[in-house]
């Protein structure tokens, strides 16, 4: 926006410099937003609805008897859709949350917070449940900010009581499901069946009900104003190309109330007494043409504004309360489309494609975001698809050499720890691949890891005093399952110094 915009955009004094959500005084200005409607609230909520259901159904979905997903973290188990992810996974952690936050980078370069409009779960659980429960209850913003200001008398009551009640089960609800991804929904089953005996689970799950009654019923748009650092991102990651919900400022500039005056079609008569008209009264009276300053298609209306959840006035611009819900969209078309006049004056576009009327392009920033992506994306799937199911650890036990063998060979003890990552029992046999020798256990060994479990063997290796060709020599032993090779170990086996 040119300065000579800026300057009359804020010729009312519209630009602020503090949040819509604080008063002057610094104190907590509440927001009561008029219940939205229209094209693009119906589509948000059937996106909801398919969201909400896929967030209570998954925790019941099982592969192999596990859940399909789950974020065990005391005991450092991850379901991710089947596959189980071990302590030992960590890089792949690693390098999938890299991809992400380079994914979230590029992809607000390019559409801003589209995701927080219409995914991320703040929203859809304030805007669609926790909100649309409260117009059922308090009514649409005037009824609300009125109970508000109402004495307490039974009506009061009656309302305030109802909502605490369906806001604190409803938390209660989500927050069984929340701790479901974590603890799997058999365990949280059992454990609600004996609460006496797990007073930790019950605690944590009435804390998170206590968070989120919190944040839904007070906190609210504070969350993301707030706590959410996304927000405050968009200064450094949003640029004029990016597509935002933006006001076209070139087509509603300046505001102006509506009248029957402004609907009048201008023409080119020079008469000065006709006052633009149309009916001449004075046709030899030639002067210049009247110039009648023409209005905007922005009415100031504020409908924009009373819908928003955060209560922000989309007209000042990119804001960083703005979650991109589409609110002031639709209640700027249904105005638009009152007065006769085209729709889209607030939509989705860039400020380059609001200024020089030109569409969204590939800057190199966004190249370099898809380079850089598409290579993350790459290494994950190649390291996903090359893991093994029996994850090996093999180390020479500390403090020991190597020992001469009365048949003249050279043995070295070892130790293999193994864990299995996937829902069923691994048998296995050790092998060496490159030299002859044996392999044997110590005591009686284990050759099955268990499920999702670990196993511990510790095993001589033997070798003939001939093939230790020096002090500290390379082996590799094959680790087999039911014949098929699913890796090899590298061991250092140490012998001899010299040998004759």
């Amino acid at each position: 926006m040119t300065e000579e915009e800026m300057i009359i955009h804020d010729e009312k004094g519209s630009f602020r410099d503090s949040v819509a959500t604080i008063t002057k005084d610094g104190s907590r200005n509440y927001i009561h937003p008029k219940k939205p409607k229209g094209a693009l609230y119906s589509l948000r909520t059937k996106f909801s609805i398919v969201y909400l259901i896929i967030f209570f159904a998954l925790p019941f979905i099982k592969v192999n008897g596990e859940p399909l997903l789950m974020f065990n973290v005391l005991e450092r188990k991850f379901i991710i859709f089947g596959l189980i992810f071990w302590p030992q996974d960590f890089f792949i952690f690693g390098i999938a949350m890299l991809a992400f936050i380079v994914f979230i980078v590029l992809f607000t370069v390019i559409y801003g917070r589209v995701f927080c409009g219409w995914a991320c779960p703040q929203t859809i659980f304030m805007e669609m449940v926790f909100r649309k429960i409260e117009y059922w209850i308090d009514g649409d913003a005037a009824q609300q900010r009125q109970l508000k200001a109402m004495p307490w008398n039974s009506t009061k009551l009656k309302k305030r009581t109802t909502k605490f009640i369906a806001f604190f089960l409803l938390s209660f609800i989500i927050a069984n499901f929340f701790l479901a991804y974590f603890i799997s929904m058999d365990k949280l089953i059992e454990y609600i069946q004996t609460p006496s005996a797990h007073i930790g689970t019950l605690i944590s799950l009435l804390t998170f009900t206590t968070v989120f009654f919190f944040v839904y019923w007070w906190f609210r748009e504070q969350v993301c104003i707030v706590v959410c650092p996304y927000g405050r991102l968009q200064g450094v990651l949003l640029d004029k190309n990016s597509i935002v919900v933006a006001y076209d400022y070139k087509r509603g500039e300046p505001r102006g109330k509506l009248s029957k005056k402004d609907k009048r079609e201008p023409h080119d008569c020079k008469c000065v007494d006709c006052k633009n008209d149309g009916a001449c009264k004075s046709l030899e009276k030639k002067a210049a043409p009247v110039v009648v300053p023409a209005k905007g298609d922005c009415i100031d209306c504020a409908a924009c504004v009373r819908v928003c959840p955060t209560g922000i006035d989309i007209r000042n611009g990119t804001q960083l309360e703005c979650v991109n819900c589409t609110a002031c969209i639709d209640a700027c078309d249904a105005i638009m489309t009152s007065i006769n006049k085209p729709t889209g004056l607030i939509r989705y576009a860039s400020e380059k494609s609001i200024n020089d009327g030109v569409q969204l392009k590939f800057t190199r920033r966004i190249k370099a975001y898809s380079v850089v992506l598409f290579l993350l994306m790459s290494l994950l799937v190649v390291l996903i698809a090359t893991r093994t199911d029996l994850d090996a650890r093999l180390m020479r036990t500390a403090g020991m050499t190597y020992t001469s063998l009365p048949d003249g060979r050279v043995a070295n003890l070892y130790n293999l720890k193994l864990a299995n990552k996937t829902h069923k029992d691994i048998p296995f046999e050790l092998r060496l691949e490159d030299v002859e020798g044996e392999i044997t256990p110590v005591g009686s060994g284990t050759t099955i890891v268990k499920k999702e479990d670990y196993a511990n063997l510790q095993f001589f290796v033997k070798l003939n005093r001939k093939d230790v060709t020096s002090w500290k020599k390379v082996i590799h032993i094959g680790l087999y399952q039911n014949g098929k090779k699913l890796k090899t170990i590298e061991a250092k086996f140490i012998g001899p110094e010299v040998y004759e």
